[in-house]
């Protein structure tokens, strides 16, 4: 059978696509790394068919890696009979737990065959959430800005982990940014907020994103504008 990475989307139930809620009906066991996608999971499917694995808060890369192979030898021998789930928030293939996962059971399972299912993502669920639009022609950089990290140069970012706004925003400002923060947004769990004051950020939290935007950059974009003058007069 196959293990499928399902990717939930940001946080609200309502925004599972189809698929993805066909695939959870159809598995026989749902597996969760986490109390937010399990909570997700369990508006689709009953508690007692999601399965709860183990994946420590560390970056101990020797821990790490032997709780994926844990992870690995637990999912793979019910995937060869069954049909099983591995829901993660946003789409499997970005910035996503599932990715260690797949790499892990290709390495020690390779007959466990192995498919995803695209989720909303906050790359592009976040623009409806912070009224931004993304013009046709406009250039955009995917950036993760966990710890200390803040990259700067591209006219416009998205930044995600932002664990410290206002070291993060003392940074952007200082290098020519505006910027607009997103909080756990379309979660369900925790405050949903969107502001441009790193303030109201301060309290550390990983749902966090930024975007930036170079003061002053010029976007162009394509419209379907006519010359009324002209049009009248015809």
């Amino acid at each position: 059978m196959t293990v499928y990475g399902v990717g939930l989307g940001p946080g609200d139930p309502g925004l599972v696509t189809v698929r993805g809620k066909d695939i959870l009906e159809e598995a026989s066991v749902v597996y969760s790394p986490g109390r937010l996608s399990r909570s997700v999971a369990t508006e689709h499917v009953s508690e007692e068919r999601v399965g709860d694995l183990d994946f420590p808060m560390t970056r101990d890369e020797d821990e790490l890696r032997e709780a994926w192979k844990a992870a690995a030898a637990e999912i793979a021998p019910r995937a060869r009979e069954e049909t099983v789930a591995f829901v993660t928030l946003g789409d499997p293939n970005v910035y996503s737990t599932f990715g260690h996962l797949r790499r892990t059971l290709d390495a020690f399972y390779p007959d466990v065959d192995v498919e995803t299912v695209p989720g909303v993502s906050a790359v592009t669920a976040f623009t409806t959430a912070l009224g931004i639009e993304v013009a046709s022609g406009t250039s955009l950089t995917l950036q993760e800005a966990a710890g200390e990290a803040t990259p700067t140069g591209p006219d416009r970012m998205v930044l995600f982990k932002v664990t410290d706004a206002p070291a993060t925003h003392e940074r952007l400002v200082a290098a020519g940014y505006d910027v607009v923060y997103g909080r756990r947004l379309y979660m369900e769990q925790g405050e949903t907020l969107v502001t441009d004051d790193p303030e109201e950020l301060a309290d550390r939290d990983y749902y966090t994103l930024a975007y930036a935007e170079k003061e002053g950059v010029e976007t162009t974009a394509a419209t379907a504008a006519f010359d009324v003058e002209t049009e009248v007069e015809q």
